[in-house]
């Protein structure tokens, strides 16, 4: 077979123009941003709407739930003070953002704790984009609770709907209404994933009870409501299980009940006034060292204080020996069980002043129980 001897470079080049003419001369023309190729103005027309048809019962409950719920739901901008440069004026300035909802006609509107926490004022906007200064009326951060106070004519605050949380099963679906990354009024649905968390409040208590749901919650929705579908509050959205920062499908909500417990409280007396027995809890160690039942060792009772009055003796050492005298151990609050001395304090906190409870004492191997009228912390 003969080879084929390859051409010269000025042949490629006369080839390779030729074909770069042929591909010009197949190009459209272009006049005032429009080509003369009739195809091409034929496929220009806008294509036809293909028609819908009614949406979904479950679509139109969604956007009624929205429409009827999302006017209780505010936007929250806590505010920081700022020295202006080269001058002794002092400004407020943004330094963070939340969410929270309407609790009641009066102006007072909850949200968490964190939200305010060390802030030197708030801004509340409503639905309708107006911006009001706010103030605080209380705080209760061992629930990461804070309740503030606007002067806002009652048309534009239409309160929540509140709900209950006792009776929430796991799979129930829910919705969250907040305002993540400021973005405002965001709506993001899911189910009750679990019931009966417990995260940690910002002073290390304990919060008990608490809804974990999957509906998308990121930063800046917190303070902001947790409904059922039926438009209630059930829980006050407050905490995300991410290792990024952003929603990773395991949010935790405070439970309604709590809420709806605390929240007059903070309104009536401007703080929680909480109940109190009068004691000093022992640390684990003692537990340990002396082979105690569970429940909170009692070290100290205050002078005049309901557990004096009512009889309630502290672990102590004797004056001769140095020996350890035995002393009561609370191991149940009106039958309830105790394990230590927050979970104590939580059913306590469902008390109020003067109220009575009974408590079941422990004291060297023998039980008995004891009603125990309860004082204040003021």
């Amino acid at each position: 077979m003969k080879a084929c001897r390859p051409l010269p470079f000025l042949a490629w080049f006369c080839i390779g123009a030729l074909a770069a003419g042929a591909a010009f001369l197949l190009l459209p023309k272009v006049v005032n941003g429009r080509t003369d190729t009739p195809a091409a103005r034929v496929d220009a027309a806008p294509r036809a709407i293909t028609p819908r048809g009614p949406l979904e019962p479950d679509e139109r409950a969604l956007i009624e739930l929205f429409r009827r719920t999302s006017p209780s739901v505010v936007h929250i901008t806590s505010l920081g003070t700022q020295r202006e440069l080269f001058s002794a004026n002092v400004q407020q300035v943004p330094r963070g953002t939340g969410t929270g909802f309407v609790w009641d006609a009066h102006g007072h509107v909850v949200t968490n704790f964190h939200v305010i926490q060390g802030a030197s004022g708030a801004r509340v906007t409503l639905a309708d984009q107006s911006n009001w200064e706010a103030k605080l009326v209380g705080v209760f951060p061992d629930r990461d609770l804070a309740v503030l106070r606007i002067e806002a004519p009652r048309d534009k605050l239409p309160p929540i709907s509140i709900g209950t949380s006792r009776e929430l099963q796991v799979g129930q679906r829910v919705h969250a209404i907040g305002n993540p990354f400021g973005l405002d009024q965001t709506l993001t649905t899911g189910i009750v994933s679990a019931l009966n968390r417990e995260i940690e409040s910002f002073n290390q208590r304990t919060i008990r009870g608490v809804i974990q749901t999957d509906a998308a919650i990121n930063p800046g929705n917190s303070g902001g409501p947790l409904l059922d579908s039926a438009g209630r509050l059930i829980g006050v959205n407050t905490q995300i299980a991410s290792p990024s920062g952003a929603s990773a499908g395991i949010g935790f909500a405070i439970p309604v009940d709590e809420v709806n417990r605390i929240v007059p409280r903070l309104i009536r007396d401007g703080r929680f006034v909480r109940p109190t027995l009068g004691v000093a809890a022992a640390a684990p160690d003692l537990h340990r060292a002396l082979n105690l039942p569970r429940g909170v060792a009692i070290l100290q009772v205050g002078n005049n204080s309901p557990a004096m009055r009512a009889g309630l003796q502290p672990f102590r050492r004797g004056s001769q020996r140095g020996e350890i005298i035995g002393g009561d151990v609370i191991t149940a609050v009106d039958g309830e069980g105790v394990s230590d001395l927050d979970g104590m304090l939580t059913l306590l906190e469902q008390r109020q002043p003067g109220d009575t409870v009974t408590l079941t004492l422990w004291r060297a191997g023998q039980t008995r129980r004891q009603a125990v009228q309860l004082g204040s912390s003021d």
